[in-house]
């Protein structure tokens, strides 16, 4: 079957409006998880009111209030929340501009799923528009395409595209500063110089400097995309390198007020050692080139099936996927595409090697964290390797190949989103909201933010609910201290076991048994079910007791 240049130009552009719908239809349709709701709690500016449940029950609603603005009845209010905010970011490990982002877009929208996630969606499309032209640039409008519909249709991205974290939008700046780049390499190395290129270098130069400052602003990890640049320019035009370079440090300097505030005090609370292994000489490299295999598995192909995939498969389909490339890489540089390759291989596979380089020497493991988002950024750059090879590798079924992948990818997709649900917390206000007027205590063993913040986003405020939330090992007795004291108090009871409580061992067959003696004495059990979301910081096994009359 042959496929013509217009048609596929058109399957490209179907692929790219599909990744755009995809996008819309699931702004809602998964809970927060764990850290978006984080995400959302630094951005109102209240994380410094957070506390860490206590011994005795809360009133939940008392944190479903730090999940919104707090009244602001005039400008001073207003400058006094923006002064928590900042303050609140220095806590965490991540620069203030996607928060910053948030922040502004929550006072415009609120707080709902589909508002926190509709900015990074606009992100991800502008990623979508980076793509093309940046494909565009180097291999023509059906590369731009073609780049634009493999990146939209990616599972790895298109989970990225729909969570209220830094990732969706790190790629974005790495596409347009990449993009910004190349453009004006492009101009200065043109024989047309005439003055409308002279506007357009100062368009494309001042792109650059904001693009390069914003990324870094965004992950502090985008620092290693200087040093890629200062290749591409060493590559591409090394006559002029001075110029690139007071691009880059302008870009740098931006970025100093931050730095000396907010980094500093980062570095001072960061865990350093949170990555470090005492692993043994040999398994730590096993280690090392398993979580290389594992990023490129998930990138390219797994997405967030990962979370729940046997960690051998992920490797697996890493190791077939580093082949893929390889060959992919052979082939273009046997068609005398030298140029394009190494411009690949520099945004892609090079910072990846670098960073798995950095984890050897420090002896570090942060290539696999959270399933490789931590190096998110070289995704468009092993996805345009793909691209070259595809439009220029001088294979055979070329059209039919990219109908393949395109519908590889659309599948993984429309599979993940509609066999895998998030909706673990409705399931437990459904119940809350038979009889939402009953004095209700839910008990859990977990104290992670996480887990109790998203409690407090999704359970109903108007309900008389308390929680008390401990360990595995301190839930018995303390629930035990408590309804001693105030049985009569609760009408209803939730208990929620979390599989995996974050902060905490999970519980054990015998603490299990010793919170039902104790729930045994003065309830009943009513219902009896299993919790599941996409990963394991979803589940739960919940139960219902009732007062017994």
């Amino acid at each position: 079957m042959k496929i013509s240049t217009k048609t596929i130009n058109i399957i490209l552009l179907v692929a790219i409006a599909c990744a755009v719908i995809l996008r819309l239809i699931n702004l809602s349709s998964r809970e927060f998880w764990y850290d978006e709701v984080l995400s959302l709690l630094l951005s109102t500016g209240q994380k410094a009111q957070y506390q860490t449940p206590k011994d005795v029950p809360v009133i939940l609603a008392n944190y479903t209030q730090l999940l919104t603005l707090p009244i602001e009845n005039n400008f001073s209010d207003f400058l006094v929340t923006l002064e928590k905010f900042l303050k609140g970011i220095v806590a965490e490990p991540h620069p203030f501009l996607f928060f910053l982002e948030q922040h502004f877009w929550l006072r415009l929208w609120g707080n709902s799923e589909a508002a926190m996630r509709s900015i990074i969606v606009l992100f991800s499309l502008g990623s979508l528009g980076c793509a093309y032209g940046l494909g565009r640039r180097l291999l023509g409008n059906q590369g731009g395409l073609l780049f634009a519909a493999l990146l939209g249709l990616n599972p790895f991205y298109l989970f990225h595209s729909l969570n209220v974290r830094m990732y969706g939008s790190l790629v974005f700046w790495v596409l347009l500063s990449s993009w910004a780049l190349i453009e004006l390499i492009t101009l200065n190395t043109s024989a047309n110089k005439n003055r409308a290129s002279k506007k357009h270098k100062i368009f494309w130069t001042i792109l650059l400097i904001f693009s390069a400052a914003s990324g870094l602003m965004t992950f502090y990890y985008f620092a290693v995309f200087f040093l890629v640049f200062a290749l591409l320019v060493l590559y591409l035009d090394r006559r002029k390198w001075w110029q690139y370079a007071l691009y880059l440090i302008s870009s740098i300097i931006i970025t100093i007020p931050w730095v000396w505030w907010g980094t500093r005090q980062q570095l001072r609370n960061a865990d350093l050692g949170r990555f470090a292994s005492k692993d043994g000489f040999l398994s730590a490299i096993v280690r090392h080139l398993q979580e290389f295999f594992d990023v490129l598995g998930i990138h390219l192909l797994a997405g967030d099936w990962s979370s729940i995939l046997p960690q051998l498969i992920v490797t697996i389909t890493g190791i077939f996927i580093f082949i893929s490339l390889l060959y992919c890489s052979w082939n273009i540089y046997r068609n005398n595409q030298i140029k394009l390759l190494v411009i690949s291989i520099l945004l892609g596979l090079f910072p990846l090697v670098l960073m798995l380089t950095l984890d050897v020497i420090t002896g570090k493991f942060t290539l696999g964290f959270g399933f490789g988002r931590s190096v998110i950024f070289v995704l468009p750059g092993c996805l345009l390797l793909l691209v070259i090879w595809l439009e220029k590798g001088g294979i055979k079924f070329k059209n039919i190949a990219i109908l393949g992948l395109l519908l590889l990818y659309l599948g993984i997709n429309i599979t993940d989103f509609s066999l895998r649900s998030r909706r673990m917390f409705h399931q437990v206000a459904d119940i809350i909201n038979e009889q939402p007027n009953t004095p209700t205590l839910i008990i859990i063993n977990s104290q992670a933010w996480g887990h109790v913040l998203r409690l407090a986003y999704y359970l109903p405020t108007a309900s008389p609910i308390s929680l008390l939330a401990q360990k595995s090992d301190n839930l018995y007795p303390i629930l035990e201290q408590n309804l001693s004291k105030n049985s009569e108090q609760y009408q209803r009871i939730l208990w929620l076991d979390s599989e995996r409580p974050v902060w905490g061992k999970p519980s054990t067959e015998e603490q299990k048994q010793a919170v039902k003696t104790v729930l045994d004495n003065d309830y009943n059990l009513q219902t009896s079910q299993r919790l599941v979301g996409t990963w394991e910081l979803d589940n739960f096994n919940l139960k219902v007791y009732d007062k017994k009359i």
